[in-house]
């Protein structure tokens, strides 16, 4: 293969990927976004509601099982047979609504959801370090961040509008009484998108690479914690997951049960952050590219830990949509784009299954423990003076703060980029930037079809 047809089928690989990931967004739309009402649905505890909602980050602690395989099998091979897991698994999930339809084993079923999940995300967990790698092959470091911006921006794009339309279609369903039917309905939707993912998956060009053959040394990269700048970032995230974990599993039943929003308020309020940051990624991405990842890093987390905050201030269903999902969740959104781009800059190619599944393991079990701290809490903490999730909310945005305060400056840019000034310059490079940007994410929308009907 000569190097022309190689540049041909990374770019075909790209476009690909980005065609992958729209029917992606409709497994999340019809799928991970109903998860947490379906559990209410089926009258599942608020124990175990919060349990599911930590149960997504699974997926994170499972990828170093999903790094030892990258050394022996193709990076393709291990991406798309994780995805025809997760097509079962929602299948599955979908029986069990049918079970609670027809009334069958009900008590059993908050159990049976918790268990499918378990598998569901353990597989998209291995198979994320061999798509991680890949392509960090086919998208070339100088237009790393504008390309996954560009792809975030879409996917986000295609969530929010399919999301909202899901809520509208179940809130009607719920009206006449057949809720039930519509989460059924939802999950087939979301097992046939990921068996079509699994298919373009199959298509990818995995570029010819050399292996790191050793077995990840879990001590080694434990006592490299805190002294590498990988690890200290490693540290960082681990830590910033127990704090985040102990608020952002009760969302769901903060909204569906103790304000009793329905189903299309829930989703707006859920979805604010994503809608937002649809017309602010190009922005971040940008700013990655010219001043590096950690500006970003800096930046947004400065702001990250006043989320929950902004949610005990006012039960206004407005107000939940505008201010905690324009500043926390725009903010949120550039803060998980940006530290993938700084793994690949602070690690070798060789090296990347291995660090992207240490990192996101010990991320996962970072929030799994901070999971499992949020429903002790629902579980035992109930003050006569204040809402119980309340109160954990305030908690939670106070350990946020003093994690970020403590870690943000241990860590440092790798790369070679230009010097961050200050605020000043980053107000000049907003309002220069603004309309382009807006303008590239229009271009982006639109080229949404091309990409779907795309041989």
């Amino acid at each position: 293969m000569n190097k022309k047809e190689e540049i041909e089928l990374k770019h075909k690989t790209r476009r690909l990927s980005i065609k992958e990931g729209i029917f992606w967004t409709f497994r999340v739309s019809f799928g991970d976004h109903f998860i947490s009402p379906f559990a209410i649905a089926i009258n599942s505890s608020n124990v175990m509601v919060a349990l599911i909602n930590t149960l997504w980050n699974l997926s994170s602690a499972t990828q170093i099982f999903g790094a030892k395989l990258a050394k022996t099998k193709s990076r393709r091979e291990i991406v798309s047979n994780a995805t025809l897991v997760n097509s079962l698994g929602f299948l599955l999930i979908a029986l069990i609504g049918f079970l609670y339809l027809k009334d069958i084993w009900t008590q059993f079923l908050p159990a049976l959801l918790f268990i499918d999940l378990f598998i569901l995300l353990s597989a998209g967990g291995i198979g994320h370090p061999a798509w991680f790698s890949l392509m960090g092959d086919v998208v070339d470091k100088k237009f790393r961040g504008r390309w996954y911006a560009k792809r975030t921006t879409i996917t986000t794009f295609m969530t929010i509008v399919l999301t909202i339309g899901a809520s509208l279609i179940l809130e009607a369903m719920k009206e006449s009484g057949k809720a039930m039917l519509g989460f059924i309905i939802f999950f087939g939707i979301a097992a046939i998108s990921r068996f079509y993912c699994s298919t373009l998956l199959r298509r990818h060009y995995d570029p010819t690479h050399k292996k790191d053959k050793k077995e990840i040394n879990l001590g080694k990269s434990f006592r490299e914690l805190g002294k590498t700048n990988f690890g200290k970032f490693t540290l960082f995230r681990g830590i910033f997951a127990i704090a985040m974990g102990i608020s952002t599993p009760l969302g769901a039943i903060y909204l569906l049960r103790i304000l009793q929003f329905d189903y299309i308020t829930y989703i707006l309020i859920s979805l604010s952050g994503m809608i937002f940051s649809v017309f602010t990624l190009n922005f971040w991405g940008k700013i990655a590219d010219k001043y590096g990842n950690y500006a970003v890093i800096a930046l947004t987390a400065a702001l990250i830990p006043l989320s929950p905050l902004w949610w005990i201030l006012s039960t206004s269903k407005i107000y939940l949509f505008l201010i905690p999902g324009l500043i926390g969740g725009t903010t949120w959104y550039a803060f998980t784009m940006v530290s993938g781009n700084f793994i690949y800059d602070n690690t070798p190619k060789e090296k990347r299954p291995d660090a992207i599944s240490f990192f996101n393991f010990i991320v996962g079990v970072g929030a799994i423990i901070g999971g499992l701290i949020s429903a002790a809490m629902i579980k035992w903490l109930n003050p006569s003076w204040v809402e119980p999730i309340l109160l954990i909310f305030f908690i939670g945005a106070i350990l946020r703060m003093i994690v970020v305060w403590i870690f943000i400056p241990q860590f440092r840019e790798v790369q070679h980029k230009q010097k961050f000034k200050g605020l000043k310059e980053l107000e000049h490079i907003m309002f220069k930037e603004t309309r382009s940007t807006l303008m590239e994410d229009a271009t982006e929308i639109a080229s949404i079809k091309n990409y779907i009907v795309e041989k």
